[in-house]
């Protein structure tokens, strides 16, 4: 939202949270891969936006859409999402790649933090019927938020997406009850440390993200210098 409103885009709120979709997506893509289509290997669904938006079919058609166009030239794609992954992506290419973030299964939290995403049980599901079709799946589990905003356990959430081939954690920013938390770096020290180790012992991808890596002890950084595995 603040980049929408930024760049001009929105100027409130509840502009930015009504949803426009590009009606000539196809042909503007079509366009772009005449011309640049030999160079590019990976395309990414999407940072500023959510490919597979909760409660618009429309959004998820047009991205099904746009991937296969993409698959059609050899381009293989991943994606994230709040939302439900479709069913329908299990009969695009088997090279693309498909993950949902999750930050917590409490849907009360969900339901303040992540007003218009999927309940998280249905983002499970979705992710792990395209895992069962032999796809590629990982999980983003960022921003991840400290025990005063939510008291949870990271374990229990590993333990939900343990059939994942790659983890992504990072912590919450640009929040000031992080800081309200007095040992938040202790904090997100412990928890890496946790979804390291899950990852080591479950032979799993994983990626910490660069700001939470900022806080960790240098032990942590030591162990992550050593044994790192990007697979995104």
């Amino acid at each position: 939202m603040m980049m929408a409103k930024r760049f001009g885009k929105v100027k409130t709120y509840e502009e930015w949270t009504q949803p426009k979709l590009v009606g000539n997506a196809a042909e503007l893509l079509t366009r772009e891969l005449k011309k640049y289509g030999a160079s590019i290997n990976k395309v990414h669904f999407c940072f500023t936006t959510d490919p597979f938006m909760y409660g618009y079919s429309e959004i998820s058609d047009a991205t099904i859409g746009l991937m296969k166009i993409l698959n059609e030239h050899d381009i293989s794609c991943t994606s994230l999402t709040k939302g439900v992954l479709p069913y329908d992506l299990a009969g695009l290419s088997n090279n693309n790649e498909y993950g949902i973030t999750l930050v917590s299964l409490n849907e009360k939290f969900r339901t303040c933090y992540e007003p218009g995403s999927a309940p998280y049980g249905e983002r499970i599901k979705s992710l792990y019927h395209l895992h069962k079709k032999g796809f590629k799946t990982w999980v983003s589990i960022e921003p991840y938020p400290t025990p005063n905003i939510v008291g949870q356990s990271i374990a229990e959430i590993l333990e939900r997406v343990s059939f994942v081939d790659t983890l992504i954690f990072g912590k919450l920013n640009y929040n000031p009850k992080v800081r309200e938390y007095r040992d938040y770096k202790k904090f997100f020290s412990e928890m890496t440390d946790t979804v390291l180790e899950f990852c080591e012992k479950n032979n799993k991808g994983f990626h910490i993200k660069r700001e939470t890596s900022k806080v960790l002890s240098c032990e942590v950084k030591e162990k992550q210098l050593s044994s790192l595995v990007l697979n995104y």
